[in-house]
């Protein structure tokens, strides 16, 4: 376990790649001895100092949620970050390239919130009933630490999450088949990754609920109007410099995003 001024120092470093966008030390070159709570802890500690700074916690996000991804991190759960309101974007939004470390995109769906979710022993019934509406996105991601990350690493720096992007046809959870739900990603027309939302822990709610239930061993709770990312069902895909990044969600509709 790091001491309290160690956890300010991979705070710091985390803080000074995000003014920067320059890639930093990891925190587990820094400090060999990390654990996970130490990883989870440093990630609130920015979120906290995002706060102060005038960011807004709008929701959260889930990564990890595939067996794949979980086998190539050695970890056998999803983590999470948080989403900010400047992290929001709309449909077809021009970004720059130079916002970001080394972006790189995923196809997945939101839950917008209309009731509060509270671990523990929150359901994927308690998801549904929970959730307002759920729209495709696409989630940027970003590295702010050097190679090669592990998931403490991944895990501090929130998860990788850079930035949402919210299109296509919002629906009710209860209108489609949401393990059914498929994406098709493009980068300039040309397609590069297809999946089904089934390959996030079998059910996209099932990710909303591990996340309240993990949550909640930390006081926090999810509350009406929060956004949460499920979880990709595709591998990543690069962003480079000029490139336009489509997810066609069929009949959920696409979203799009291109960088500048």
């Amino acid at each position: 376990m790091l001491t309290d001024a160690q956890r300010k120092q991979a705070v710091a470093s985390l803080l000074e790649s995000h003014r920067t966008k320059v890639q930093g030390e990891r925190p587990s070159a820094m400090f060999p001895e990390i654990e996970i709570e130490d990883s989870y802890a440093i990630s609130a500690m920015v979120a906290e100092e995002m706060q102060k700074r005038g960011s807004r916690i709008i929701g959260h996000k889930v990564g990890l949620t595939s067996k794949a991804m979980q086998a190539s991190s050695k970890i056998d759960e999803p983590d999470y970050g948080y989403l900010f309101d400047d992290m929001l974007l709309n449909d077809g939004a021009i970004v720059q390239h130079s916002d970001f470390c080394v972006p790189r995109v995923e196809p997945e769906l939101t839950f917008v919130l209309k009731s509060p979710l509270k671990g523990p022993n929150v359901s994927i019934v308690d998801v549904l009933n929970a959730t307002d509406y759920v729209v495709p996105s696409i989630e940027i991601i970003d590295a702010r630490v050097t190679e090669p990350r592990k998931i403490f690493d991944t895990v501090a720096d929130n998860g990788a999450g850079a930035g949402i992007v919210l299109g296509g046809r919002p629906v009710r959870p209860d209108a489609v088949d949401l393990r059914r739900v498929g994406a098709a990603f493009y980068r300039n027309s040309e397609i590069e990754e297809t999946g089904l939302a089934v390959g996030v822990l079998g059910h996209p709610a099932k990710a909303i609920a591990w996340l309240a239930n993990k949550i909640s061993a930390y006081g926090q709770s999810m509350e009406p109007g929060h956004l949460v990312l499920s979880g990709s069902f595709t591998r990543p895909v690069w962003a480079n410099k000029g490139d336009t990044l489509l997810a066609d969600f069929g009949e959920l509709g696409s979203v799009a995003v291109k960088f500048a």
